[in-house]
């Protein structure tokens, strides 16, 4: 049996990406496999159904129609499991770590699940990591909502009027966001610093003129996967009251921190917002796991002690054109990646597949996420 490819109109709030662009239909469609799309999949990211026509795409009136004619289904946000069965592999960002009855209750449906957040972060790996090239995305973005919000411009500026000097940023997290922060507050003209408990981050930060900002905490940052791990509560203390000092003098902070699975560790509380300046801004990229930041309102603007504090989530479906390119792209080559020849293979024995496999044949298959539903972890 041969591949169709299947894309449904995404449902999740504020979702405006789609999974499949025009442009990567054409790569999908070369690896010898149909296409069939739910019309108006693509309008919110700026993609016509007659874009997706030009290219041979079926487009489709219903949901439903799409499942009876795909056999694979691409996704942004991997919906609920109604109408899926046993013919379907789907592949999306699901977040089974936070979610795993989610996980579980797809499981249920004999569908096969690949989570885009579980692709592991290995050199093979990297044209199908999702996660960092939206992460690049929330990074820019982040940027452009600080200087949209302080009440300062970011450059240096030599005026008849006087000289207006450069706005300083600090960046939490050198990660993927962080480090495309870096790299925009400094294309913009600010004064940049970065942080992250990983000293190995150092030079990158350095390398995109930043300064590296010191703070002094017991024991390693670093986890698996070169993701930051859950710092001790002795050490987050420690970083806390030094950065309470650096806050002071900063326009504009981008926290970017976030752990898998977990909540986001809190780097900012209270006490260090009351702190810094009136006017100043933080953008906390991590809001949708919690926040940075303890007053952070996930999915609203709040003004705390004359702070403002912006706690965007699913930022990068706010940049939905670039956003869809960039993860329709991981998608095509992560579906090249499952296909031999014209025929979808699930090989387990490749790192990728085994490790992005949440659920197959009725079960949950992963280990990490058998292990949070309390269930025999296969062998």
């Amino acid at each position: 049996m041969g591949v169709t490819v299947g894309v449904l109109k995404e449902t999740a709030a504020l979702e405006r990406r789609v999974a499949l662009t025009p442009k990567v239909a054409d790569l999908v469609a070369k690896m010898g496999a149909q296409i069939c799309m739910e019309r108006g999949a693509g309008s919110d990211a700026g993609f016509a159904d007659s874009d997706f026509e030009a290219r041979g795409v079926q487009l489709c009136d219903s949901v439903q129609a799409v499942l009876e004619k795909a056999n694979v289904i691409f996704s942004v946000r991997v919906p609920a499991p109604r109408g899926f069965s046993q013919q379907h592999t789907v592949i999306g960002f699901c977040d089974p770590l936070s979610y795993p009855q989610a996980a579980a209750a797809f499981a249920e449906t004999g569908a096969t699940l690949f989570s885009m957040e579980m692709v592991p972060r290995i050199t093979r790996a990297q044209s199908m990591d999702a996660l960092s090239s939206m992460a690049s995305i929330a990074g820019y973005k982040a940027v452009i909502l600080a200087a949209e919000t302080m009440p300062r411009m970011f450059p240096l500026m030599m005026t008849a009027a006087g000289t207006i000097p450069a706005a300083r940023v600090l960046v939490i997290g050198a990660g993927v966001a962080g480090l495309q922060a870096i790299a925009t507050a400094r294309r913009l003209g600010a004064i940049v610093m970065g942080y992250d408990v990983r000293a190995a981050v150092r030079e990158q930060i350095e390398s995109l003129g930043a300064k590296f900002l010191e703070i002094k905490i017991e024991g390693s940052g670093e986890g698996q996967g070169g993701y930051a791990k859950q710092l001790t509560e002795e050490q987050i203390n420690s970083q806390r009251r030094q950065m309470a000092e650096a806050l002071r003098h900063m326009d504009a902070v981008i926290t970017t921190a976030a752990v898998p699975g977990r909540r986001a560790p809190i780097l900012i509380t209270k006490e260090m917002v009351q702190g810094m300046a009136a006017g100043s801004v933080i953008v906390d990229i991590a809001a949708e796991r919690g926040g940075n930041c303890e007053l952070t309102r996930p999915g609203e603007t709040a003004v705390e002690f004359g702070v403002t504090i912006l706690g965007p989530t699913n930022i990068a479906a706010s940049v939905p054109y670039h956003a869809s390119l960039m993860y329709s792209r991981n998608l095509a080559t992560f579906l090249a990646n499952l296909m031999k020849g014209s025929e979808l293979t699930i090989n387990i024995s490749d790192e990728i597949i085994r490790d992005s496999l949440v659920a197959r044949a009725g079960k949950v298959v992963h280990p990490a996420i058998q292990t949070l539903l309390g269930q025999e972890v296969s062998a």
